[in-house]
């Protein structure tokens, strides 16, 4: 399926929910109804690559666009829309997320509300595939939503009002590169740094130098001895820094604990975290959780994740890959459980084809339509 054809039949999809909102509702005081049709869920997948406005720049890697994957599943003429986003760590690709959505036949379900069933179908056709698993999990709270005819804050019951600021990222780049960085993110009220490096406290000089605003730093795995670590946490933290996320490797579980333990700022755990079992483990080495539906398979385990994470005190952080307004906004539905978030990958490529969250004065705003919130357009 090509984008043109994507997008025709979202605009079919939209025609019919204007005249009539997927029949959801029957008449006052019965309950509520939707017709489903006799041949099931029919999902559609293309790939879409996502053009990054700046080189993406890490500790361990560079790169100036991300593979991508769109997804529907239309059922009774409503359809739902997701979304896998690959970058390179989580070793996904667009040929491994195709050939898993080409092996699934949801044909076979004829209620989509039934998603604890299809995730485990979906783990029963193969492991792993947690980009491929989030986008139908993504399409499949998209579609629901819609037959409910509400968001999925409302159904889960947040209030969207509590939704957090999202910070904008600031990769590692040259002195010149980093001030246009900051310039640009001048709308925000939190700014997230990526560091690791050699040059990192000239990063944060040049930074401060331009804005007072606060500041969240991704080391992403980049740092190595547990004193220097400690040591910039301090530092840090007189700068106006709110927590470091990612300090050591994944597998140096005790040089977090102590790092932990001893650090004036919250340590968050983002590549050691993938999905719900994690969550206890990060409990014995960091101070909070940083949640991405592209690791967690989707909307269904990230709720799973973030009310375990807070009934355990950890931060909740919601983060997000390189992606589109469509995995965004479905995250950001999420956003009023939250202590932190880094909703800003649909602000970082220069073709995102959906029309969803707005940020007004540096916070999430949630968008009033049904299901995750989204609308496709043209690029």
């Amino acid at each position: 399926m090509n984008r043109r054809s994507f997008l025709r039949s979202a605009a079919l999809t939209a025609a019919a929910l204007a005249i009539d909102p997927v029949r959801a509702f029957s008449a006052p005081g019965e309950p509520a109804r939707a017709s489903v049709a006799p041949e099931g869920l029919q999902l559609k997948f293309y790939p879409y690559e996502l053009k990054l406005r700046h080189s993406f720049n890490l500790a361990r890697s560079q790169r100036t666009t991300t593979p991508d994957v769109l997804c529907t599943i239309t059922l009774d003429g409503v359809t739902g829309y997701g979304e896998a986003s690959m970058p390179p760590y989580l070793g996904e690709s667009t040929e491994s997320v195709m050939a898993f959505l080409s092996k699934l036949d949801l044909s076979q379900f004829k209620d989509p509300f039934r998603i604890e069933e299809i995730h485990d179908y979906m783990e029963s056709v193969a492991a792993d595939n947690r980009a491929a698993k989030a986008a139908v999990d993504i399409a499949l709270h998209d579609l629901t939503g819609k037959i409910m005819n509400q968001p999925w804050h409302k159904i889960w019951g947040l209030n969207p009002e509590k939704c957090p600021c999202t910070s904008y990222t600031i990769g590692i780049d040259t002195e010149d590169v980093v001030r246009q960085k900051v310039n640009e993110a001048s709308p925000y009220k939190v700014l997230k740094v990526k560091m690791g490096l050699d040059n990192d406290r000239q990063t944060i000089d040049v930074i401060r130098s331009m804005t007072r605003v606060p500041l969240c730093v991704d080391v992403n795995q980049g740092w190595t001895d547990r004193q220097y670590a400690l040591d910039m946490c301090h530092w840090l933290k007189e700068l106006g820094c709110l927590f470091v996320e990612q300090p050591f490797d994944k597998t140096a579980l005790d040089d977090t604990a102590w790092l932990t333990q001893h650090s004036p700022l919250p340590i968050i755990a983002d590549e050691f975290l993938q999905r719900l079992p994690d969550v206890h483990r990060a409990a014995q080495a960091y101070s909070g959780i940083n949640i991405k539906l592209m690791k967690s398979t989707g909307m269904h385990e990230a709720y799973q994740m973030a009310t375990l994470a807070r009934a355990m005190g950890l931060k909740v952080m919601l983060g997000c890959m390189t992606e589109t307004s469509c995995a965004v906004t479905a995250a950001a539905q999420l956003s009023p459980l939250a202590d932190f978030a880094d909703l800003d990958g649909n602000l970082l490529i220069a073709n995102d084809c959906f029309d969803g969250l707005k940020i007004k004065d540096g916070r999430i705003t949630l968008p009033s339509r049904p299901g995750i919130g989204v609308v496709p357009v043209e690029v």
